[in-house]
């Protein structure tokens, strides 16, 4: 594949540094809240690292576009469109995050229930 591809999905753009990365992508998916031109859209997160995400979403969106997207365990986070394709985005985050905060579990407190599996008797 040549250097000057336009692929979204390929990781290599010529005329974008900040999309060309060599982070690793943790593959998730999990829901997420897009702010893109002051409206709140629920979004899904297919990957992530420090410097970015994709996410699903539909509408038709520039690059270099201003987000903030705010993901479980990370919270609202600014960057930019770095690329939209096929109903998906990409973000390049404004500063690094830990992409592992979003793979915390949910309810880790005190107050958290255990249960545990039922002894089933067989007469």
């Amino acid at each position: 594949m040549d250097q000057f591809s336009s692929d979204p999905f390929s990781g290599r753009f010529s005329d974008d540094p900040a999309s060309q990365r060599n982070a690793v992508r943790d593959s998730l998916f999990l829901a997420a809240t897009l702010r893109i031109e002051g409206t709140e859209v629920s979004v899904r997160v297919r990957n992530i690292s420090a410097g970015g995400l994709m996410a699903e979403y539909g509408d038709p969106v520039a690059s270099g576009m201003p987000v903030e997207i705010n993901v479980r365990g990370v919270g609202w986070t600014r960057g930019h469109v770095a690329w939209s394709a096929e109903g998906r985005i990409g973000i390049a985050f404004d500063r690094p995050i830990d992409p592992l905060l979003a793979r915390k579990p949910v309810g880790s407190g005190v107050s958290t229930p255990h249960f545990a599996k039922p002894h089933i008797f067989r007469g």
